[in-house]
């Protein structure tokens, strides 16, 4: 049976999301941007579910997975495929969830511009503190984990 990743710190985000001033992607927090490529950049999650959470997304402002062109789609692919690979040689997670998640009710915090999850796991990586007590520990500051990671890219 599937362990639960419990993430119950999320909810006051999703629940705000659409109250923000500016779209994360298209404006996105310079200490939080690990890499700008041409059709598509990468960034760290403000709200992990776990240290190192990813966000591929285009460069070009979509709400539709299909409106995607296909360059663009194999640029953000090809992203993930090198944040799963410098995740292994900074952090070395055991495993990972990568994947869309396409409309309010599949989880998708921000809806009006589509990407991609990149979250490395670790085995035994729930804990009781996120279940009991509202409080997900991250072992690095954001700012690290970007200055980490961008030589990687």
């Amino acid at each position: 049976m599937p362990e639960p990743l419990w993430a119950p710190w999320r909810l006051e985000y999703v629940q705000h999301a659409d109250e923000l001033d500016r779209c994360i992607f298209c404006e996105p927090e310079p200490e939080l941007l690990v890499h700008e490529g041409e059709l598509a950049l990468v960034m760290l999650n403000k709200f992990p579910y776990s240290s190192g959470h990813l966000l591929i997304a285009p460069r070009r402002h979509l709400a539709e997975f299909g409106a995607l062109s296909a360059e663009e789609a194999l640029e953000i692919h090809t992203l993930a495929a090198r944040g799963i690979e410098a995740l292994r040689a900074e952090y070395k997670p055991h495993g990972f969830n990568v994947g869309w998640n396409l409309g309010r009710v599949a989880g998708a915090g921000i809806e009006d511009h589509v990407h991609m999850h990149v979250v490395p796991r670790w085995n035994g990586d729930t804990s009781f503190m996120p279940v009991l007590g509202d409080v997900k520990v991250l072992p690095e500051a954001l700012e690290r984990t970007a200055k980490r990671l961008r030589p990687h890219f």
